[in-house]
């Protein structure tokens, strides 16, 4: 008789976790709060636009074809993606722009065309992130932290050895201002501290590890969206007979004698096996597991920052703006200031505003377009949401009139709004904090939960708030990491 996993969420680690599992003959069911699966990496539908709620880029996606090899599919009968020619294009208010090019020449050459730097500072910069990643992912991104048999395999022994060449003892910003000459590469490159909440003044600059996945390795899109990531795999876990139930929230991980033996949902037990918990870790220690042992200094870590979008359907087509587009902002006091008040982890001198838009597919109506409208934004500390809400509105939708030359607010069809008290209670996230604990210390990476319980027998973590940390590929890559550790 097959053994029973249990699996408290649905987000894309629990998703992943759940086929890993069924993979190694586990008889797998999973309880989800929400009435859909996916977490962060969900849609909203209104008024004839969709729009992708969660992340905007995706990067290694041969961590989701791995999953369908794992369970012997091939993936482009299920998962159709394609490699972006450009990742993103960046534009400032002095009118200067520039399109980040896949191709590292073409963006070098780009670089030194509009913005006057050296075309061999750019390719510097990424053989740097290259070395980054060569020398960290295998320690830190494919196996636990809190394994001894990871601190003495032949790869972290490399990385003992090349400890000052990894970024460690300077931060991200200095890193990139030692590397460029221009300010607005500086600025460009210090906005992937944002890619996991982080702050680029004091986030160690082994984070320039990310530019390697989104330049080096490449930037992808799936041909149906990012939400087509969420449903391909939950159409596989189903297939593998994975048990999905929605609008069942759990209330309890049951524990005897310092083993997990089960969930409680509905004032109901149910048993199992092994536990796997895919809840963000700090509300899941205060509501799931407030009855046992408490992490205290990694539930009082500070939290990663977290986001304002606006979801906007726009009655026009602006050819420049299709897919991935970032806007610099130079006038942070003027503009932005009241946002980050008092919140000096997340102070940062530059607002990034996000626009990720399409107008090619079935996600906007004919010659309309469908824009996901991001800042960064400290995670909610009791702030006055609705002003910054309203200002914030108002100045992103000022910046853009003035870099496009165009007057958008009567163009807006339609409006959705999330801002981090909604993403908590849509995801459970701590404060609405978008990537757990924040990574602004070099010790960050130490600091994160681990992908088991040491006090608890058969329960496991997975996801953006554990080891290795948050986002698409990352979370992907928990799960990895915690089903190897089962037999």
């Amino acid at each position: 008789m097959s053994q029973k996993a249990l699996i408290i969420g649905s987000g894309i680690a629990g998703i992943a976790s759940s086929i890993r599992l069924a993979c190694k003959g586990f008889e797998v069911e999973v309880f989800e709060a929400n009435t859909y699966p996916g977490g962060k990496l969900s849609q909203i539908e209104k008024g004839g636009y969709r729009f992708d709620a969660g992340p905007s880029l995706f990067t290694l996606p041969e961590q989701v074809e791995e999953l369908f090899k794992l369970a012997g599919r091939k993936t482009e009968d299920h998962f159709e993606y394609l490699k972006l020619p450009v990742a993103c294009h960046y534009f400032w208010e002095d009118g200067k722009s520039l399109k980040a090019y896949a191709d590292i020449d073409k963006l070098a050459e780009e670089v030194e065309k509009e913005l006057e730097e050296p075309a061999e500072n750019v390719r510097e910069s990424l053989e740097n992130s290259r070395f980054i990643y060569e020398h960290l992912a295998p320690l830190f991104m494919h196996k636990s932290l809190h394994k001894l048999s990871t601190w003495t395999h032949p790869d972290a022994v490399k990385s003992y050895l090349k400890m000052g060449k990894l970024g460690i003892f300077q931060t991200m910003d200095e890193a990139n201002k030692k590397q460029f000459t221009n300010p607005k590469l500086v600025q460009l490159f210090n906005r992937y501290a944002t890619y996991n909440g982080s702050n680029p003044y004091e986030t160690p600059a082994t984070l320039n590890i990310i530019p390697h996945l989104e330049f080096n390795i490449g930037a992808y899109f799936p041909k149906k969206g990012m939400h087509d990531i969420t449903l391909s795999l939950y159409q596989l876990a189903q297939e593998l007979a994975v048990k999905f139930h929605f609008g069942q929230k759990v209330e309890e991980i049951l524990v005897e004698n310092k083993e997990a033996i089960g969930i409680q949902v509905n004032g109901e037990a149910i048993h199992g096996d092994l536990v796997v918990n895919n809840m963000d870790m700090v509300n899941a220690y205060k509501t799931i597991l407030k009855k046992q042992k408490q992490p205290k200094k990694l539930l009082n870590q500070p939290k990663s920052s977290s986001a304002l979008i606006f979801y906007w359907g726009i009655e026009r087509v602006f050819p420049e703006l299709d897919l991935h587009n970032i806007f610099f902002s130079d006038n942070y006091l003027e503009e932005f200031d009241h946002i980050f008040h008092k919140t000096e982890p997340y102070r940062d001198p530059t607002v990034y505003i996000n626009i990720t838009s399409t107008y090619k597919s079935d996600d906007a109506p004919k010659d309309c377009m469908n824009w996901f409208t991001m800042i960064n934004v400290p995670n909610n500390q009791g702030q006055d949401w609705e002003k910054i809400i309203n200002d914030a509105r108002k100045n992103i939708i000022h910046k853009v009139n003035r870099i496009l030359k165009t007057d958008i607010e009567p163009l807006i069809a339609v409006e959705e709004i999330l801002d981090p008290r909604t993403i908590e209670i849509k995801t459970s996230s701590a404060q609405g904090a978008l990537y757990g604990n924040s990574s602004n210390n070099k010790f960050s990476a130490f600091l994160r939960h681990a992908n088991f319980s040491s006090d608890i027998k058969n329960l496991y973590f997975c996801g953006g708030s554990v080891h290795p940390g948050g986002g698409i590929p990352l979370c992907l890559l928990s799960a990895k990491i915690m089903t190897e550790m089962i037999d």
